[in-house]
């Protein structure tokens, strides 16, 4: 992602000392190359969620999120949530996953969530959050919107309740769960939360600017292509072809921004046929940047057996599913409630 911020050009050094070595020049520019990134992928982010948690912050000045809390009771009962985490998934629905990390981070501390709810909504997150940048990458591939929006969100409401009964019935992860940060306690006034919320900011740079860097580890290293290499058998046991799987991995890998972006690409090009475009935008939506995301998630204090491993298996499942179903359907009604020709 293209920073929107204009930076000075540090790359010269030339404020630095003449006798460092060349090395350390390159390890330095490195460096500050990966700040760089970071902070404009954080600004890019911060400037959806600042309103965001200002406009939280007002609602709980007036007393109105225990009403929206209410509003949202029926639904997240459902997967054994409290109210509040309708407003936290909302909102990351709506925004992105940090608007909705923000928002979780202001209300769950007096919840006292056990790591099997904290796992269920970030697990929902997950499947449904950046719809409207999302949803927008899908149609321009062809899929259409009235599929994916509804497609995602019972699929992030289902996976909730899934992952909410095996927990309750095994009686797993029911100790109260630990998040990397939350707003702090302090006091009410509004310099106190002000601070607090700079906290958070600066949480998410730091843990951007740790993605970043991971991410191009794992790249360097090699994991990244090894990864493709295990998903490619896994996609072909879904039914997805061959033409398709190449960029179905590099999107479950790095995010269906990239993996959309390059589908556009072959789909203009006519490489890919229309099913196995709407098969693997449909499994990006529910599973798609599973390094990065699932990182973020367990720093929320999600647990791996539900962000990674149950993520996978209950894509498998509805996506397998959804291939035979679409297989059978005419063409007709495929391009009329599923894809645009």
């Amino acid at each position: 992602m293209n920073s929107l911020l204009v930076y000075p050009d540090y790359t010269k050094f030339d404020y630095l000392p003449q006798n460092m070595e060349g090395h350390d020049l390159t390890l330095l520019a490195t460096a500050w190359k990966q700040i760089r990134e970071a902070a404009g992928v954080s600004f890019i982010l911060f400037r959806i969620m600042v309103p965001v948690v200002i406009a939280v912050k007002i609602l709980g000045e007036l007393g109105l999120v225990k009403y929206i809390a209410t509003a949202f009771e029926p639904v997240m009962s459902l997967v054994g949530l409290p109210g509040e985490m309708g407003l936290v998934w909302a909102t990351a629905v709506v925004t992105n996953m940090y608007g909705g990390i923000v928002i979780f981070a202001s209300i769950a501390p007096g919840l006292h969530m056990s790591t099997a709810q904290i796992t269920v909504i970030a697990c929902m997150i997950l499947v449904a959050h950046s719809m409207a940048v999302e949803t927008t990458i899908a149609r321009k591939t062809g899929v259409r919107i009235r599929f994916m929006i509804p497609f995602r969100i019972l699929c992030a409401l289902l996976f909730g309740f899934i992952l909410n009964t095996v927990y309750t019935l095994g009686g797993f992860l029911q100790e109260e769960g630990h998040i990397l940060w939350e707003a702090s306690p302090g006091n009410d006034s509004l310099g106190s939360w002000a601070f607090s919320q700079l906290q958070n900011l600066a949480v998410i740079f730091f843990i951007v600017l740790v993605l970043i860097i991971l991410m191009k580890i794992l790249d360097r290293l090699g994991i990244t292509r090894i990864m493709n290499t295990l998903l490619e058998p896994v996609l072909t046991s879904m039914g997805i072809g061959r033409s398709a799987s190449a960029v179905t991995i590099l999107g479950m890998v790095l995010g269906i921004s990239y993996g959309g972006g390059l589908i556009i690409r072959d789909v203009n090009s006519g490489k890919l046929s229309s099913r196995d475009v709407f098969f693997s935008i449909s499994l990006m939506g529910l599973s798609h940047a599973i390094v990065e995301d699932t990182l973020l998630m367990m720093s929320l204090g999600g647990s791996i057996t539900g962000v990674l491993f149950g993520r996978i298996a209950f894509t498998w499942i509805v996506i397998s599913c959804l291939v035979r179903f679409i297989r059978k359907t005419s063409d007709t009604v495929f391009y009329r409630y599923f894809f645009r020709r």
